[in-house]
């Protein structure tokens, strides 16, 4: 809709510039380019041509033309226009020479030609001619001036427009009817004249041409506001008549504030009618797969896993999918249930490769009961064909248009990447049926009634389940806030332990950490069901966990990247392929992140700066790690605070993706090489630590256990140094080992990242033992406390040294320390600032129980005593201590 003038009303269509606006009379620099309104009727003007330039024959008026004085118009306000009867018939008040008619426009709908109440005619297309008042052309031969049929003086037929029964012919070509009664609109397409009645002013709606209004007669205060009528019809010259104006209510309008309700909370994903058979979880065996044909050993069905990842080399024999042997359309790949399945749906990707780039677009499925006759999936009555991959990684899920029932299933690639070969890795989706010929297998038994929560949790429910754990055991249990994420999600923990929320001088701190890949749930879940667990059996009383639980402060953190886990969560277990939700949402990888300070260690070592001038122990963030610009992920410094706020002694990253446990260091002291063995100074310790949760871990302990991708760790009992692995640079489990006094191993948990929900609790039971186990290993070594000799008071930042171990852990702000140490006979030496070293001989048991090995140390003397020595000042904690303070405070600001 046109916008309105402040005065005038709906502003005038745009024109074509006129290259010679002064010749207009009646404005001081005639009609401006833009402003130059239409004549009622006229057909749009070609530019740079005049009306009087128009070809054809100008009619002459029958009577002179009355003309009356016109003020002078100052530059400003748009020009007043008039309808002048005296004029040329249907001209405009404005005088200038007459427009000739133009022909009807095509596809533009034809008007009636009919003047309105205010003697503006409506933009019916029809030019008005010389001789008529109703804006519509005579037939060939007819005399100009009011029709004589009419009955109508020229006056009204000028002023309101032919009347009801006028036999005024319309334009050749053209359908006018009689005007409309009032309050009835005109059919669409037409501009009829309103009834005798109407008072309205103004163009009408619609109406491209401009208000009219008595040049003569100034316009009244009201008229010149927005939105109200412009003036009346006016009279003709010479005449006068009675106008009546229209009484203009103005309604206050009210409008109401809508409360936009807040977005709710996405809910939960919907699982699959029926759970994926086990490809990806190898719960489907090798022997179960077959295929037309393939390539090679490494490209063999056995490898077309949703998800199963190749080696690094091109031609490895643990490739990244099945590649069939030809390309055609015969080729298949088969899954053999081993019992009859309602077969509901076909998960695919395409080869994991880098080196190069094959997917399936297309397939086909058929289903068997004994893998000769087979029944294709059809859609309707013809054979159904799915759409597949685009892309090698991104998972694409079809659901069957009925589901099939029967004991194989074959997918039949159609079409393949063009520059590729026929590629593909899979999932099936599919829920077993009764068997006819395994009658007790219907009813098979009840599993025992679990009262664990085994499902995936987003956010809120994790908060949830927290938030109730906490209520059932009140006594034991604590939830707190380490930090936020990158979106705002807080970054919850829950402290188990006998006295929550209060460090005991002895007892030992531990943590869990899951999450730090957002899409690798599993660790996430077992937190929670561990949470469960403890929270259930301290309450019955069990010997074990009690004794754990009074006897250590146990902190677990399920989620370290939320921002990821809710990324991976949307899309569900299937779809989440092998990296959606792994980074967090600025897109850090968390694993990768934390300061390195294995470089300036290894760098001091090689020039024998170890320990006397630079620390094993407790090393100071570099300089650039605490820039404001250093690419530190919030979720980061929110665990490295955590780690400065309590003297953690043993802790496991809990990750996905394979069947391992892997120990310091993660980073290969060669910087080119990709793998190399990078041992610690306790690298016995790590190998057992390593080796307790790996042997007590059901399905790492399998003997029927198969690789999940390339790497065979059975061969090294399920246990390998992370750098020997492959190398790391800045993982959480170097930097707590160098930065503070916590041991810290990784554990990758299941081949599958993203488990089916059905697989939980066969999860939790392959690492519940192992979950305990591993936590009860805090008290394994030396413990004690070194106090002043004078007040007995706990001595903090007192440095533990080993004879023999070229790494030293610090007392903690009470006094007390813990050791982690293998079994044997060990000489410690215990020293701090302004005090005199003690030594003495600390033996380490089999049983699992700590070892006391206290210290009192006397402060040092002015005079120094031969034989003694003193520890001059820390500048190593002080200089970690104040690196520490710029991390935060850049964490703040940011």
């Amino acid at each position: 809709m046109a916008k309105e003038h402040p005065r005038a009303g709906p502003r005038p269509r745009t024109r074509h510039p006129d290259p010679h606006p002064e010749s207009h009379p009646g404005h001081p620099r005639g009609v401006g380019a833009g402003d130059r309104p239409e004549p009622p009727g006229s057909a749009p003007l070609r530019p740079h041509r005049r009306f009087w330039d128009l070809p054809g024959p100008r009619a002459r008026p029958a009577t002179p033309p009355l003309r009356r004085e016109e003020p002078l118009r100052t530059p400003g306000p748009l020009p007043d226009w008039r309808w002048d009867s005296g004029d040329t018939a249907g001209g405009w008040g404005q005088r200038g020479p007459p427009a000739r008619a133009a022909p009807p426009q095509p596809g533009r709908p034809r008007g009636t030609g009919v003047g309105t109440a205010s003697g503006t005619p409506k933009a019916s297309g029809v030019s008005p001619t010389k001789g008529t008042a109703s804006g519509v052309s005579p037939k060939k031969g007819a005399t100009t001036g009011p029709p004589k049929a009419s009955g109508v003086s020229p006056t009204k037929a000028t002023a309101r427009g032919p009347p009801k029964g006028s036999e005024t012919p319309p334009w050749k070509g053209t359908t006018a009817g009689p005007p409309r009664p009032s309050g009835v609109p005109p059919p669409k397409g037409t501009t009829a004249a309103p009834s005798r009645s109407s008072t309205t002013t103004g163009p009408p709606k619609g109406s491209t041409a401009p208000p009219v209004r008595d040049s003569a007669t100034p316009p009244s205060p009201g008229a010149s506001r927005r939105g109200d009528p412009v003036g009346t019809a006016p009279a003709p010259t010479g005449t006068k008549v009675a106008v009546r104006r229209r009484k203009v209510v103005r309604k206050k309008v009210v409008k109401k504030k809508v409360l936009r309700k807040k977005p709710e909370a996405p809910a939960a994903p919907q699982e699959p009618p029926c759970p994926p058979l086990g490809l990806e979880s190898l719960r489907v065996l090798d022997e179960q797969l077959r295929a037309s044909s393939h390539k090679r050993h490494g490209l063999g069905a056995h490898r077309g896993r949703l998800n199963i990842q190749s080696g690094l080399y091109d031609g490895d024999f643990y490739d990244g999918g099945w590649c069939a042997g030809r390309e055609d359309t015969e080729q298949w790949l088969e899954v053999d249930a081993r019992r009859l399945t309602r077969f509901t749906g076909v998960v695919t990707q395409g080869l994991n490769s880098i080196w190069t780039y094959d997917w399936v677009t297309s397939y086909k499925v058929q289903v068997s009961n004994d893998s000769h006759a087979w029944l294709p999936s059809r859609n309707g009555t013809e054979e159904a064909v799915f759409p597949a991959n685009k892309d090698p990684e991104t998972p694409v899920l079809n659901l069957l248009p009925s589901p099939l029932v029967g004991r194989f299933l074959r997918i039949n690639p159609q079409s393949w990447f063009p520059n590729g070969t026929v590629c593909l890795r899979a999932e099936v989706l599919g829920c077993p049926v009764p068997d006819p010929s395994d009658a007790p297998a219907w009813h098979p038994p009840a599993p025992p009634e679990s009262q664990l929560d085994f499902r995936h949790h987003n956010y809120k429910e994790m908060r949830k389940l927290m938030k109730r754990v906490s209520e059932e055991c009140p006594d034991i249990t604590r939830v707190y806030s380490i930090g936020q994420s990158s979106r705002g999600l807080r970054l919850y923990v829950m402290e188990i332990s006998d006295n929550p929320g209060q460090h005991e001088v002895g007892e030992p701190e531990f943590r869990y950490v899951a999450g730090m890949h957002g899409n690798e749930v599993l660790g996430r879940e077992l937190l929670l069901n561990l949470m469960e667990f403890l929270c259930r059996e301290f309450r019955r009383g069990d010997p074990r966990v009690v004794q754990l639980v009074t006897g250590t402060r146990i902190h677990l953190l399920p989620s370290m990247n939320p921002d990821g886990y809710e990324t991976a969560y949307k899309l569900g277990s299937e779809l989440a392929g092998w990296a959606m939700g792994r980074w967090t949402y600025e897109g850090i990888d968390l694993n990768h992140n934390f300061a390195d300070l294995n470089t300036a260690l290894w760098d001091a070592e090689d020039n024998d700066l170890v320990p006397h001038e630079f620390p094993n122990h407790y090393i100071p963030i570099p300089e650039y790690y605490t820039f404001a610009n250093a690419t530190v992920a919030p979720e980061t410094r929110a665990v490295i605070a955590w780690m400065q706020r309590y003297p953690f002694v043993l802790s496991a990253n809990l990750h996905g993706g394979e069947l391992v446990v892997t120990y310091p260091f993660d980073m290969s002291r060669t910087y080119w090489k990709a793998q190399e063995l990078t041992p610690t100074p306790d690298d016995g310790v790590f190998r057992w630590l390593a080796t307790v949760y790996a042997t007590a871990n059901l399905a790492m302990a399998s003997g029927e256990r198969r690789r999940c991708h390339y790497d065979d760790f059975t061969r090294y009992g399920n246990i390998i140094n992370g750098a020997n692995w492959h190398t790391v640079a800045g993982s959480m489990n170097d930097f707590s080992y160098l930065h503070t006094n916590c041991f810290e191993i990784t554990v990758e948990l299941s081949c599958d990242k993203f488990p089916h929900a059905s697989e939980l609790p066969e999860e939790w039971e392959n690492n519940r033992e192992s979950l305990l186990l591993f936590m009860e290993q805090v008290h394994r070594g030396i413990k004690g406390v070194v106090r002043d000799s004078d007040t007995e008071q706990g001595i903090p930042n007192a440095i533990i040294s080993v004879d023999g171990i070229n790494h030293d852990v610090r007392t903690a702000s009470d006094g007390d320390y813990w050791r982690l140490l293998n079994p044997g006979e060990y000489e410690v030496t215990a020293r701090a600032e302004g005090y005199e070293a003690a030594t003495q001989p600390c033996r380490v048991y089999f049983e699992n129980v700590p070892t006391p090995c206290s210290f009192r140390l006397a402060r040092a003397r002015g005079r120094h005593r031969p034989g003694k020595t003193r520890p001059g000042p820390d500048p190593a904690l002080r200089l970690q201590r104040l690196r520490l303070r710029r991390l935060r405070a850049h964490g703040r600001g940011q």
